[in-house]
């Protein structure tokens, strides 16, 4: 090999791992989402995270023996209602409050383990849980 490609070889290689050192330094630690927002009234509606509540909501009214609400990822007094309902009838949710929060979104995400959405599947990613879930 030619001392020229040499030396261009070499400067290729320097600047590809200043770009990787760069990167690293600015995406943080690798980790899941942490931190996602509340959602509810004053807080986060995204058509995501929203439909999760609906469909993690449903969940257990089903199993509660109560009707479904609707899975079409709007926010709306149906939907704070079945959170209310949910946090007010089981443990560990938090305050009755309509809002899902780190204690409510664990909640949802732990309340049918065979729900392939709950737990750390597609929902983990949009409801906010304690640190260390």
């Amino acid at each position: 090999m030619s001392r020229d490609a040499k030396n261009f070889l070499g400067r290729v290689v320097c600047g590809a791992a200043a770009a990787v050192a760069v990167m690293s330094l600015s995406a943080g630690p690798a980790s899941a989402v942490v931190g996602a927002s509340y959602v509810g009234d004053g807080h986060s509606k995204n058509a995501h995270a929203v439909w999760c509540v609906q469909h993690l909501v449903n969940d257990y009214r089903r199993r509660a023996g109560s009707t479904a609400i609707a899975e079409d990822s709007v926010w709306g007094r149906q939907t704070r209602d079945a959170v209310y309902d949910f946090q007010a009838n089981t443990d560990n949710t938090g305050p009755a409050d309509g809002v899902v929060g780190p204690l409510t979104g664990r909640g949802l995400l732990n309340y049918d383990a065979t729900d392939i959405y709950a737990g750390h599947g597609y929902c983990f990613d949009y409801l906010p849980t304690p640190a260390g879930y």
